[in-house]
């Protein structure tokens, strides 16, 4: 602590995306009240596969006073407005979870109640055609429209990304050393972490340390040994291969999940290549085999080597312990399956700014802290766990085990509410919203029994005007849009060379 007792001195223990989000925000958002310092090491690599992401990425750049334009140009990224899911029902089939709504809500029940009382009116048009994202997605197209009416996100090169924040960060007075972290050093009265002490002699003191070592959790698990919840019960998979190719085509404005026997694959389009990656799990697929067929099902030139991963699932028992905070990897995994990653390092760094203790840290704060990160998690776990869950695939070892696996309570709740009543309830600023869960439930091949009767009120036109207005509007809008490549190319793109080293 400083003479006066304040916590000054923040110090983050590695790079990549969770140390210089941490830093950037932190820099920008503090500014002199703290004394910030990031220590990484050239030396060891980052992951850098969360190439993927979802809207809330918007707010946090637009706090931090960044410009899209720019920040796309120099992360190479280009527009997501969702998730095509190829082969998760069934083998030949798919489905897919957009951002934004689906036609238009009554404030006592959802769309899909209307939609699916239309259906037995008569009306057989697919649920996905009320969905301006959607629509605009499948077909290539992309604009920003008045009133933020289009719902998206980004598909970026992540290791540019923490490129583009160091500067920021550097620029608001973060200090980088540059250096491995040889032990983490413990104050002996408190138990509370001192200093982190380097390969190269120094030593590196703080009152408040974020761990953004990744899986390695040096400091939250290594030194302070907080604990894991392992969910590989829940979620199998444990490994994965990515890779980088070269652009074929130009780059739609979605994500692709295409399951296989063992897992499932990514495809993720950005300005300058596109990102692949296998994600398997290793009782009912080895290495090679797995490679073979990412290898085997991916277009246009390989531009790296592959980069082998293997990770449990799981949570960090507290992200918040003494004076650390775990952020990004360190804290725990969820398979990249619904983008979440680079959206838990936000949901971080943001709660720890809103907490950012004056003098001595406050236990409650720390509980609080833990309380909600662990609700986060816990949410998008159960959502994860639906796709694999809600499957009427029996062809493989690997889909077999899922369907019959046992489920959180939460989520058996959530998936026969929806089977009864088509009705989903969002929870304490739960992330996915009502129409994802109906739009993936639905995509998995749940269909609802049953309607709320609000729908019924509506006489046979009336419900006839509602919905050929909402799929009309959809249309009208959808044709006005440019291609999404062009709309890039003229809002951010950049054919210089040095912005993809």
């Amino acid at each position: 602590m400083s003479a006066n007792g304040r916590v000054r001195r923040v110090v983050i223990a590695g790079g990549g995306t969770a140390g210089w989000m941490a830093a950037a925000a932190i820099a920008r958002t503090m500014g002199r009240t703290v004394e910030l310092t990031l220590v990484e090491s050239d030396a060891i690599g980052t992951i850098g596969v969360g190439e993927s992401t979802i809207p809330p990425l918007l707010t946090f750049n637009r706090l931090l006073g960044i410009n899209e334009a720019e920040f796309m140009r120099a992360t190479q990224a280009t527009f997501k407005l969702g998730i095509a899911f190829d082969g998760w029902k069934e083998p030949g089939h798919s489905y897919f979870h957009s951002f934004g709504l689906t036609g238009k809500d009554h404030w006592a029940a959802g769309f899909q109640h209307f939609w699916l009382y239309g259906r037995e009116k008569g009306h057989a048009q697919p649920y996905d055609d009320y969905c301006l994202e959607l629509t605009a997605a499948l077909r290539g197209r992309f604009a920003h429209l008045p009133e933020d009416r289009m719902n998206y996100a980004y598909q970026l090169d992540s290791g540019l990304y923490a490129k583009f924040l160091r500067a920021m960060a550097e620029g608001d007075g973060a200090t980088r050393i540059e250096g491995k972290i040889a032990e983490v050093e413990l104050d002996g009265t408190s138990g509370d972490i001192a200093a982190l002490l380097l390969e190269s002699g120094e030593r590196v003191a703080g009152d408040l340390f974020l761990d953004c070592t990744g899986f390695r959790a040096l400091l939250i698990e290594g030194a302070l040994h907080a604990g894991f919840d392992d969910w590989t019960h829940y979620l199998p998979c444990d490994s994965a291969i990515a890779i980088q190719t070269e652009n074929l085509r130009p780059a739609v404005p979605y994500t692709r999940a295409m399951a296989h026997d063992a897992g499932w694959q990514w495809r993720i389009p950005l300005q300058h290549r596109t990102g692949n990656g296998l994600v398997y799990c290793s009782r009912y697929l080895d290495r090679d085999a797995a490679l073979e067929r990412l290898l085997g099902n991916i277009e246009g030139r390989t531009l790296v080597q592959p980069n082998f991963l293997r990770f449990t699932a799981g949570a960090r028992r507290r992200q918040w312990h003494r004076n650390c905070i775990a952020v990004g990897l360190s804290g725990g995994f969820m398979e990249p399956l619904e983008s979440t990653s680079i959206h838990l390092i936000q949901r971080a760094v943001l709660r720890l700014i809103r907490m950012m203790p004056l003098r001595e840290i406050s236990g409650r704060d720390i509980d609080e802290f833990n309380d909600q990160q662990h609700a986060d998690m816990l949410q998008i776990r159960d959502f994860l766990i639906l796709h694999y869950k809600a499957t009427e695939r029996r062809d493989s070892p690997f889909w077999r085990y899922c369907s019959a696996m046992e489920i959180p309570d939460t989520l058996r709740h959530k998936i026969e509410l929806f089977r009864e009543t088509g009705r989903v309830f969002r929870k304490n600023e739960e992330l996915f919203a009502e129409n994802s869960w109906v739009q993936v439930m639905m995509g998995q091949g749940i269909t609802p029994r049953a309607y709320h009767p609000i729908a019924g009120k509506l006489r046979d036109e009336e419900l006839a005007r509602l919905l050929t207005g909402i799929r009309t509007d959809v249309e009208r809008t959808v044709a006005t849009l440019p291609e999404h490549a062009a709309y890039v190319a003229h809002y951010c793109g950049s054919a210089r060379v040095d912005a993809a080293a």
